[in-house]
């Protein structure tokens, strides 16, 4: 058995993860950015590992999000409790019906649109990162960028704290091959209207490296 799979949407989030690693045994990929590269790529990485004979301990999508005003600030390191689906579903008069409402049983879904991280490696990750905040992150396709739709994912899922893109696309091949599965997020700008320039993303890459020594925290078996 290997270390932990660290897995980023682009190679300058992969990079930041470089920068601040310290375990030999982890390695760090680029998959793609949105739920599906994400999904399709850490599953070949973890097939042909295990084809080898050489299975990860885990899998943990990283990289940076934006974060819900009021939850989690610009700059902070957060730890994924759930990785949530949350854009899959369908609009309706009554607005946007997620496929839990839908009534599509969790076996179409790979394990459900909520799926949990690993206990025993999120447990770790909090020990070594005390001061993350700790809650559930969205995984959209879209990011948001409106008042309006920030808004509508309040409503919705009141306890999230970050979004994303990748998360919930690993955290299905993870579950696939029966791999523990965790997230952790530096945070670059607050969810809400767009506005680039108000992005810090070279303060969330080196909150992302400062991180990664966490990853030397010991990994389930």
């Amino acid at each position: 058995m290997t270390g932990l799979l660290v897995v980023t949407a682009v190679p300058a989030e992969a990079e930041a993860v470089r920068a601040g690693l310290t375990d030999p045994s982890a390695t760090v990929v680029p998959v793609g950015v949105g739920p599906a590269a994400a999904a399709a790529t850490t599953a070949r990485l973890l097939a042909l590992a295990e084809a080898a004979g050489r299975p990860y301990r885990g899998v943990l999508s990283a990289g940076v999000a934006g974060g819900f005003a009021g939850r989690v600030e610009v700059g902070a390191t957060v730890l994924g409790t759930t990785a949530v689906a949350a854009d899959l579903g369908a609009e309706s008069p009554a607005g946007f019906l997620g496929v839990d409402e839908l009534g599509m049983p969790p076996e179409w879904l790979g394990g459900g649109s909520t799926l949990a991280a690993d206990p025993g490696l999120l447990a770790a990750l909090r020990a070594a990162l005390p001061t993350a905040t700790v809650g559930p992150v969205l995984t959209v396709s879209t990011v948001t960028g409106t008042a309006a739709s920030t808004d509508a994912l309040r409503r919705r899922h009141p306890d999230a704290v970050a979004e994303a893109m990748e998360g919930y696309g690993v955290a299905v091949a993870a579950g696939q091959a029966n791999v523990p599965f965790a997230e952790l997020r530096t945070v670059s700008n607050p969810i809400g209207p767009r506005d680039r320039d108000a992005w810090r993303m070279r303060e969330a890459l080196a909150a992302l490296t400062a991180a990664a020594t966490a990853l030397t925290a010991p990994h389930p078996a």
